[in-house]
């Protein structure tokens, strides 16, 4: 194995091999709010050459619940407890992704997302529900 096929992506804290498997990039988070940007990449597309679907939703889903974590310190995880994709045109080029927290319980997140191209047109919108998952300091 190469060098570059055994190095991975920080994820906000995470190391996620199906991310960056995808190639996509962390760039922005804060509490309530993260934001991923995917290259286009041919391999990504479908017949027609749009990003897939089901590779938008996988985005979509790390995005939003890396929102609803809202920080990079590890202590919790998230598992998708239910995820709503509606899809209003097709991923062309290269893509921004945007995820917002709208509340947050002690065990449940609620949130929504957006996938939008670099001209600004609404690809795909998002909402899911996370349970959060604490972890415990040393382990899983």
């Amino acid at each position: 194995m190469t060098a570059s096929a055994t190095a991975q992506t920080d994820y906000f804290g995470l190391t996620i091999p199906f991310m960056h498997f995808l190639g996509l990039v962390p760039e922005h988070i804060e509490q309530g709010y993260a934001r991923t940007t995917l290259p286009w990449r041919e391999d990504l597309t479908n017949s027609r050459g749009d990003v897939h679907g089901g590779t938008l939703m996988s985005v979509l889903d790390f995005t939003l619940s890396a929102a609803a974590r809202g920080s990079a310190d590890g202590l919790e995880g998230m598992a998708t407890i239910d995820m709503n994709t509606s899809f209003l045109s097709p991923g062309t080029g290269d893509l921004t992704i945007e995820g917002r927290c709208l509340r947050r319980g002690a065990s449940i997140a609620f949130c929504e997302g957006d996938v939008r191209r670099a001209d600004g047109e609404l690809v795909a919108r998002a909402t899911a529900t996370f349970k959060i998952i604490r972890r415990r300091p040393g382990g899983d």
